[in-house]
């Protein structure tokens, strides 16, 4: 099989495994280059695209082309941009500056000896070529349509949705802050979809590639066509604002896009972690101008919203979670999105790669590592373990440090065991010297035991989870 067969191969299979909207942000139209030393280089359509396959799916994606070419191979992405079908006698790009526009039109006419005829000043003088400007790709994910809207947000996704069904007159500019992952890029991307699917010209960019584009327009010497290029959008979208503070060329390039926007009537929309009063190394000028504006914040999830977020998830992957196990990751997971979404990844990960059914008791032994920094910053000590075993099974800690083997102590002695091995760092002959000097063989017959009592019996599941609140703290 020749390389290019093995790549076309692989392109398909990506296409399988990958859900579409991966696939149509990362993979489209992505083609094979060249191939040196066994390293395939592939072309992709945007910087996003490059970037998130050389850091998250290289790994995936060498895997499945080591399978078809059978044989081990690397992988580089680079950007690759088609040429162009257009002849270049044909109409000028609207991006070229305004004076080479005029210079062209007036020397279209043909000459009519072109071997002889003197150059133009269009043609002797060498057209700068504008630098790549940051990638304004938007995640297919993030739409109205999959916002949880709940209480605690509900001001932030109605203010969003004004703005993107009438940019440019209710609420500009607009500002949205919040803590991380709470929901700022989802709204300004769904705000982006709306307003691109109107046609209007949409520019979405997070501030630091904003300043990365300066920087590579200051010394190319193409500020002008940079200028250009976000002063004629019609919505503009400046992602994570707060870290132009102390910038002081950006801010100053910023102020005044936002003001030749803002005069015309143009949308624009401001995300940050902070209201633009705790910004303070931000030039007041463009802090009036932010709070000039509507400017609403994003609280911490509630309970609710986390569990319907959770219900979302379930139901678009297709996967059944009983309702213990999302009350479970809810409870867990407080922070922010991205910590619930990966709880909700681990519980179906392991569900889905071990083949067994997601039950609370599995759920539980994942979810632990979520409490593993507060656990490790104040280490749990087995004493700790056998006081609130004994206590939840209404006994002494002497009983399950004695030689009483009645079926209650057993199964509290064998519990605390379970939970001591689960939550420190001793070995099996440290617990048994705890709980009276038995044996390693002993301890690890106790913690099997539970184990596998865990998977059928949903009682002493609930008995163990809630003994695990008890010592994290939950």
């Amino acid at each position: 099989m020749n390389v290019q067969t093995a790549w076309e191969t692989a392109y398909h299979q990506l296409a399988l495994q990958l859900d579409r909207g991966s696939f149509e942000t990362l993979l489209r139209d992505a083609v094979l280059l060249d191939v040196i030393d066994g390293t395939f280089v592939i072309g992709v359509h945007s910087v996003y695209a490059r970037d998130m396959l050389q850091h998250r799916l290289y790994r995936n994606v060498r895997r499945i082309l080591s399978d078809v070419a059978n044989m081990p191979v690397e992988l580089r992405f680079e950007v690759h941009k088609p040429a162009p079908a257009v002849p270049p006698t044909a109409a000028r790009s609207e991006d070229e500056l305004p004076m080479f526009r005029l210079l062209n039109e007036q020397t279209a006419a043909p000459l009519t000896d072109t071997a002889s005829a003197p150059q133009t000043l269009a043609e002797s003088v060498r057209r700068p070529q504008r630098p790549d400007l940051p990638e304004s790709e938007l995640n297919p994910r993030f739409t109205f349509e999959r916002f949880v809207v709940a209480g605690s947000n509900s001001m932030a996704h109605e203010a969003a949705r004004a703005v993107a069904e009438n940019p440019g007159r209710n609420y500009n500019p607009f500002m949205v802050y919040s803590g991380v992952g709470l929901g700022k890029t989802h709204l300004l991307h769904a705000i982006a979809h709306v307003c691109r699917q109107k046609g209007l010209k949409t520019v979405y960019v997070p501030s630091e590639a904003f300043t990365n584009d300066i920087v590579a327009a200051i010394r190319a010497r193409t500020t002008a066509m940079f200028r250009e290029k976000y002063r004629s959008a019609d919505v503009l979208l400046i992602d994570d604002v707060q870290f132009i503070t102390g910038k002081d060329a950006t801010q100053e390039e910023f102020f005044h896009t936002f003001n030749a926007l803002y005069m015309y009537n143009k949308q624009i929309v401001i995300a940050s972690d902070r209201h633009p009063r705790e910004l303070t190394m931000l030039e007041d000028r463009l802090r009036s101008r932010f709070e000039g504006g509507l400017i609403v914040d994003i609280p911490p999830m509630e309970y609710e919203t986390r569990v319907a977020i959770l219900h979302m998830w379930a139901q678009e992957r297709g996967v059944k979670l009983p309702h213990a196990v999302i009350d479970a990751i809810a409870q867990r997971a407080r922070s922010n999105v991205r910590e619930l979404e990966g709880a909700f990844t681990q519980v179906v990960a392991k569900s889905q790669l071990s083949r067994q059914p997601i039950t609370m008791a599995a759920a539980e032994t994942l979810l632990i590592r979520l409490d593993a920094p507060r656990l490790y910053g104040r280490q749990l000590e087995a004493d700790e373990i056998i006081a609130a075993a004994a206590e939840f099974y209404h006994l002494q800690p002497a009983d399950l440090t004695g030689a009483s083997r009645t079926q209650r102590v057993n199964l509290a002695r064998q519990v605390a065991m379970h939970l001591a091995r689960e939550l420190t760092g001793m070995s099996l002959p440290q617990i048994g010297e705890v709980f009276g000097g038995r044996t390693h063989t002993t301890v690890l017959h106790g913690c099997n035991k539970i184990s596998e009592a865990l998977k059928d019996d949903p009682l002493l599941a609930d008995q163990v989870a809630a003994l695990r609140r008890t010592l994290v703290g939950q």
